[in-house]
């Protein structure tokens, strides 16, 4: 089956179909589905535009449910799919699709608003939510303060940010999706996120491979690692 027909930059509603290919991924053509939580409003949206089309959109509404773009990237030679899905950050949009977020998951983003100290303290209620889900603790995540800037409206500092990163075991990313100066930023997010998922999977199917042909590891080559961060 082939992989859903999305381009950069496109947006469609997840399919059973999409969700199918998670599954078949292989070594030729893998996909990693990153998935974008936070409360509404901290601009989930905003840094999916940035990332897989480059822009900042003129106008944006309520993500209703779930939505997700896809970026092709090519990482050490080989090209990976990197599915971004946008969640809702309202409650009364996330009930009946909040199994579909956190399915198959590769990675998360959590993001909240440096001008809006409420969107940072409810990332312990996100957190918990994934938790919840049973998302294993091998899942890389990542912290990103958006909406930087702002500065002369910041609520939260950037030590008490990497506080709670720390506390947590993830990267810190504070950016502005809107500000064309901060777009290298915003890639690095979903970047390092790639890289460090490439490797978990090359390091997997090694094992694999090591398991069924039974070789010893001095006989495996090494893969210099790239990851922007």
């Amino acid at each position: 089956m082939s992989s859903p027909a999305v381009v950069n930059g496109g947006l469609r509603k997840p399919s059973a179909d999409m969700e199918a290919s998670l599954d078949q991924c292989t070594l030729q053509l893998r996909i990693f589905k990153i998935i974008v939580i936070g409360d509404s409003n901290v601009g989930k949206t905003c840094l999916t535009f940035r990332f897989c089309g480059g822009t900042f959109p003129d106008k944006t509404e309520a993500t209703i449910g779930v939505d997700f773009r896809e970026k092709a990237v090519e990482i050490e030679g080989e090209k990976i799919k990197v599915q971004v899905w946008d969640t809702a950050g309202q409650e009364r949009f996330r009930k009946s699709m909040v199994e579909h977020y956190y399915r198959n998951v590769h990675a998360v983003v959590f993001v909240y608003d440096v001008t809006k100290m409420a969107s940072f303290e409810n990332l312990k209620t996100w957190i918990q939510e994934c938790n919840g889900h049973s998302v294993s603790p091998s899942v890389p995540k990542v912290l990103v303060g958006n909406k930087c800037d702002l500065r002369e409206q910041i609520q939260v500092p950037s030590n008490l940010a990497l506080k709670f990163a720390d506390a947590h075991n993830m990267l810190l990313f504070e950016t502005s999706a809107k500000d064309p100066k901060e777009s290298q930023n915003v890639e690095s997010i979903f970047m390092c996120l790639a890289c460090k998922l490439k490797a978990q999977k090359s390091l997997f199917y090694r094992d694999m491979e090591r398991q069924e042909r039974k070789l010893p590891l001095s006989q495996q080559s090494n893969n210099k690692n790239s990851c922007p961060c």
